[in-house]
């Protein structure tokens, strides 16, 4: 999608701390972090939100989560705890709408999110 931010970074086109790519994700740093660990995992085809998702998504939602795995290993946070969020449409916090997963960690996170 020509608009899309995330879609620019994807293809090279935007600067972006690019941590992981592969074939069907790419992982980047978020540039305004809300945790010491502040990851955005983002699949390569443009998938506006969650909802938008089709059962032929779902394998590439599940690889989401396994690199989210990878990446907090690597990233030193898989034993002390991390989250992984998704926020889906405006009202949820959703500012680019292509569906991406926050990798947060780092710190301690209190329950219910603001």
């Amino acid at each position: 999608m020509d608009d899309c931010l995330f879609c620019g970074i994807i293809e090279g086109k935007i600067k972006g701390d690019i941590v992981y790519r592969n074939d069907n994700v790419v992982a980047f740093k978020d540039v305004s972090p809300k945790a010491p660990v502040h990851i955005l995992i983002v699949p390569r085809k443009h998938i506006a939100t969650l909802l938008d998702a089709t059962v032929e998504d779902h394998k590439l939602i599940g690889e989401v989560f396994g690199v989210a795995n990878r990446l907090a290993e690597e990233h030193g946070i898989a034993k002390s705890g991390f989250r992984v969020a998704v926020n889906c449409g405006a009202g949820a916090g959703q500012s680019v709408f292509h569906l991406h997963f926050h990798l947060l960690g780092g710190r301690a996170f209190s329950w219910p999110p603001g």
